[in-house]
């Protein structure tokens, strides 16, 4: 059982790292001309996109912070899961 907890919190932790990939990815893609049109680009605006709906009230002017907001964010719930598996196993161990 315990074995099964620490495989979930790693494979959680390794789909937050590649979700923060992915929005890196789609953030970059703006400085491409047509990126977001390319199969590439569509495929990834469908996975992020919705999530950074949340976060497009972050702007300055033309330029959004949204993607970055949506890292850090992301980057807490990692942190989030770090502490809530190191509370468990300690209870545990």
């Amino acid at each position: 059982m315990i074995q099964f907890i620490l495989l979930l919190f790693k494979v959680l932790n390794w789909a937050v790292s590649a979700y923060i990939l992915l929005i890196v990815v789609y953030a970059l893609l703006s400085w491409l001309p047509g990126g977001y049109q390319s199969k590439f680009g569509q495929i990834i605006g469908r996975l992020v996109e919705p999530f950074l709906r949340y976060f497009e009230f972050v702007s300055v002017g033309p330029l959004g912070f949204g993607p970055v907001v949506a890292i850090i964010v992301l980057t807490l719930v990692q942190y989030g899961l770090s502490a809530l598996e190191q509370m468990i196993f300690g209870l545990i161990l």
